[in-house]
């Protein structure tokens, strides 16, 4: 009789005095592919984590059959897991990265590159080596990326090095959480092969996906509602297509939230033209003319690495490269005395790489407070009003019962509506939304979308929204801008 791979046994999982899920029993066996889908915050992430022995279960058992020997002890480097944020570290080994590095040319040196980040992956001794360099970064199209350092990658280039580095361990078991989130269309659709051409070559897969997005090579789901797992195959999940529906609320109590528009009157909140940036001999932007009034509403478009973050970096303060270009704004040029603080007072933001490099260990109200100062963490005495402020944001996205828990120990999803709260509580004069709903359901995003579109329809608010899925975009943005390897295209 073949035994499981893994096998969960009435297991209990979660952190601290919290339980996320009760009574899990799952049999994986090898060259299985999973599915783990849930409403945000249902515990997806958990359950990757227990299965990886990243976290102890509160109760229950999990037994892993790695070998003949039944490897229940040294079985980490036999398992590989991509999370939802890197932990890269820079040349010196000595800190990780910040945000704003990659702008910055003297620091943004002190990265590896592709090639030399995924040669420096140790692998086990003990492990067949299917994958290597060559295979890796061809299934990945990481070739184009090889000599970039690894602080200028795109989100979603960024987390196609991260499966490439995941398989380069060979590993009996990949996991993956949320691996689809920043990619663009092209790429997605690509997803299918590699996680097919991964599973033909006997590793067993456990991913946590949408429900709309599970591979093909998918067989078996586990379905996580009410701090239960209910396991189904894929065929008959399928079949099941209303199985996340559900009504959602889309009118919003926003009385002295948004009390402080109309904003100062301005022309020109972007003027931007022929502008280009170049790092090295590579060409991120190639004369972009862009030209934003007060009130409109965009959405920013294009592949992974078409030059979006960097477009958005020199409208948001964070690149310096805007001094040797022709920007203006908010009707004044950049270089003629203005700071970076008067830019950002003005401006909403959030990014990937703003929840990649935020300071998780404060608390999700002072996260958002923090949007008052510009500043990456609260580094002051809350102030009550303020508090309340925030706190009421916190109730409009749903999410006031971790007001007081940090940010590291609520769900991604959570953490993503908080930062999205801190870029809005200030009432800026422009909001800028680099995937915003990256990780939360259906619900999340319908609620996210509407509560978008009641601030665009109340308030003069400018706003720029980017994203990889056309069904995010809010119904209130009426104008495109799209961009391919740095260059405005129709």
């Amino acid at each position: 009789m073949t035994l499981p791979l893994i096998s969960l046994i009435k297991a209990n999982i979660g952190y601290f005095n919290t339980t996320v899920l009760r009574d899990v029993s799952i049999n994986i066996y090898q060259s299985q592919c999973w599915a783990i889908v849930g409403s945000a915050g249902s515990g997806k992430t958990s359950l990757l984590n227990a299965i990886a022995g990243n976290i102890q279960l509160q109760k229950g058992e999990i037994q892993r059959h790695f070998n003949s020997a039944e490897n229940t002890v040294n079985f980490h480097p036999q398992m590989a897991f991509v999370a939802s944020r890197h932990h890269f570290r820079n040349l010196s080994n000595t800190s990780d990265f910040y945000y704003q590095q990659r702008y910055n040319s003297s620091d943004s040196d002190d990265a590896l590159t592709v090639t030399d980040y995924l040669q420096s992956i140790n692998r086990s001794p003990d492990m067949p080596f299917k994958w290597d360099f060559v295979r890796v970064i061809s299934l990945l199209q990481l070739t184009l990326l090889a000599d970039k350092q690894i602080i200028k990658l795109s989100n979603g280039e960024t987390k196609r090095l991260m499966i490439a580095a995941a398989l380069l361990k060979n590993p009996l078991v990949l996991l993956l959480d949320n691996p689809l989130a920043g990619l663009d269309v092209q790429t997605r659709i690509q997803f299918n092969q590699i996680i097919s051409e991964i599973v033909a070559d006997g590793i067993t897969v456990i991913i946590a996906t949408s429900p709309h997005e599970i591979p093909d090579a998918v067989t078996e789901v586990a379905v996580l509602d009410n701090n239960q797992v209910t396991t189904i195959s894929k065929d008959q999940f399928l079949i099941d297509s209303t199985r996340f529906e559900s009504s959602v609320s889309t009118h919003f109590n926003l009385d002295g939230l948004i009390d402080k528009y109309p904003a100062p009157t301005y022309q020109y909140i972007v003027a931007m033209q022929d502008v280009n940036v170049k790092y090295g001999e590579k060409i991120i932007l190639n004369k972009v003319n862009w030209h934003i009034k007060q009130g409109e509403h965009w959405a920013l478009m294009g592949p992974n690495g078409a030059g979006k973050s960097t477009l958005l970096s020199l409208i948001n303060g964070d690149n310096p490269r805007a001094y040797a270009n022709d920007i203006i704004l908010f009707d004044k040029k950049r270089g003629t005395g203005e700071s970076i603080w008067d830019i950002k007072k003005k401006t909403g933001f959030i990014s990937p790489e703003l929840y990649q490099y935020f300071p998780a260990d404060s608390s999700c109200l002072h996260t958002i407070e923090s949007g008052y100062y510009d500043t990456i963490g609260l580094f002051r005495a809350s102030d009550k009003i303020k508090a309340e402020q925030a706190l009421k944001w916190m109730q409009v996205l749903g999410i006031e019962q971790y007001a007081r828990q940090l940010l590291k120990n609520v769900p991604a999803s959570a953490q993503r509506l908080c930062l999205l709260a801190r870029a809005m509580i200030k009432c800026p004069t422009i909001l800028i939304l680099d995937e915003p709903c990256q990780g939360m359901d259906d619900q999340q995003v319908t609620h996210f979308k509407a509560l978008v579109d009641t601030i665009c329809r109340e308030t003069n608010i400018t706003l720029i929204y980017v994203t990889h899925y056309a069904e995010h975009i809010p119904d209130s943005v009426t104008q495109t801008l799209k961009l391919a390897n740095g260059c405005v295209v129709d």
